[in-house]
Parts: structure tokens; sequence; C-alpha cells
């Protein structure tokens, strides 16, 4: 039954919101600058997986900014 659910489901791409950690190499997807740790600042990252045709395609970065500023191509950040 599980084998069957899960080949009726339909991928889609999403958005999450982390915090930057320590050692990331990410560049923002939008304005293509490297999203840098910063030990006294608490920033945070967008993290999109992108679904090609219901297949996973790949991984975008964003900065929190970027994203929005770039209107939420991956929809809207779910509510923590």
């Amino acid at each position: 039954m599980a084998a069957k659910q899960q080949a009726s489901m339909k991928w889609t791409s999403r958005a999450v919101l982390r915090t930057i950690d320590a050692g990331n190499s990410a560049y923002c997807s939008h304005c293509d600058e490297l999203i840098k740790f910063r030990a006294k600042v608490r920033a945070y990252q967008v993290i999109c997986n992108v679904y090609i045709k219901g297949k996973w395609d790949r991984v975008e970065h964003f900065h929190q900014e970027c994203y929005e500023k770039a209107e939420e191509p991956y929809g809207p950040l779910p509510e923590e």
C-alpha cells in the first residue's frame, strides 16, 4: 500500500527557512553572492528543493531578503 501511495504523490518545488551554518559555501540564486555565516548575527537563508515534472532536479539557495525580492519563486515560506 505504501509503494502505491508514494507512486501517486506529485512532488513539487518548495522552500524552507534555515539558519546559515558556519562553513556555508552556497551562492544566492538571485544576487549570485556568497551566503555568509556571521558569528554575531543570526542570519537566515532560504533553501529550495526544485522539482521538474515531479522529479527532483536541484537545490537553490537564497538570502532571505533576495527570496522576497525574487517574489518567492518556489512558493511562500512555511510558518514555523
